[in-house]
């Protein structure tokens, strides 16, 4: 199978995002590219709700999404899209932050609301509450397709490992990670966490990122990470795409998920014990 990881450097302004987004999902179709992974937040980044409240949309009226969905079908491929910001019907009015996979079609086959909420303090000065404008999600999801079943998460998924064990016991062969990570905590924790999700799972673990400086109509902006990455199921990086927006390949072979469980079998060794 081969895979693209999509990195970008979104605005707020959904409308001068798709532009890049489309054309890097051309050149990954044109590279043979079976499945393709945008980041977190593919429509935007913003830290105003105002701005926010303003500038989202319905998943029925959103045109990223619509657009996302042609090019697929246009050319044949899956997309996972690794979330969008979408408006709600929730009565607190807060929003979702959903993952999407796209198929062939340009069908919707699986989507996730991501669950765990990014409430920090990174400093003193960087302070996120995500849970102040985006409900969390409640289902884990493993989407069953022809390429592969695929485990799906967001961004501060990542540092609750449970979250990822059901999913590989649930079948998944793949996990998602999509982010759009914080670029403090992204070079202290980013790959360690991801490679361990890898051995832990025996899954490949699929992370496409945003990266850069990403400036906002306030004035505002906020930096990622970047270094989308790919990880074998013995905990391998298998490609970094560094911290240029883009498209970096990668040709993966499922058979290796098969083989790392069967080195190391500790999906099936859970055990209950008392305490704490």
């Amino acid at each position: 199978m081969r895979v693209a990881l999509v990195q970008l450097t979104v605005t707020d302004d959904p409308a001068e995002n798709l532009p890049e987004t489309l054309a890097f999902l051309r050149i990954a179709a044109e590279g043979g590219a079976d499945l393709v992974l945008t980041p977190e937040c593919t429509n935007m980044l913003s830290s105003s709700r105002e701005h926010q409240r303003a500038t989202l949309r319905h998943e029925d009226d959103d045109p990223t999404l619509a657009a996302i969905r042609a090019e697929a079908k246009a050319h044949g491929i899956w997309v996972l899209i690794g979330s969008l910001g979408l408006l709600t019907q929730d009565a607190d009015g807060r929003f979702a932050n959903r993952s999407f996979l796209i198929g062939p079609e340009g069908e919707i086959a699986a989507r996730y609301d991501k669950i765990h909420m990014f409430d920090v303090n990174v400093t003193e000065t960087e302070v996120y509450r995500e849970s102040a404008a985006y409900r969390p999600g409640v289902q884990a999801v493993v989407a069953d397709i022809p390429l592969a079943k695929i485990g799906m998460a967001v961004c501060y998924d990542l540092r609750f490992p449970h979250l990822f064990r059901r999913l590989a016991q649930g079948g998944a062969q793949i996990l998602t990670v999509p982010a759009a990570f914080n670029h403090l905590t992204g070079a202290a924790h980013w790959e360690v966490l991801l490679r361990a999700r890898a051995i832990e799972t025996g899954c490949f673990v699929l992370a496409p990122a945003q990266t850069g400086f990403h400036p906002e109509s306030n004035g505002k902006g906020r930096n990622t990470y970047g270094h989308s990455l790919a990880i074998a199921p013995w905990g391998e990086v298998l490609v970094d795409a560094g911290t240029d927006p883009g498209v970096t390949f990668v040709d993966i072979e499922l058979a290796e998920v098969e083989k790392a469980r069967g080195r190391v079998p500790s999906l099936s060794h859970d055990r209950s014990f008392e305490g704490p």
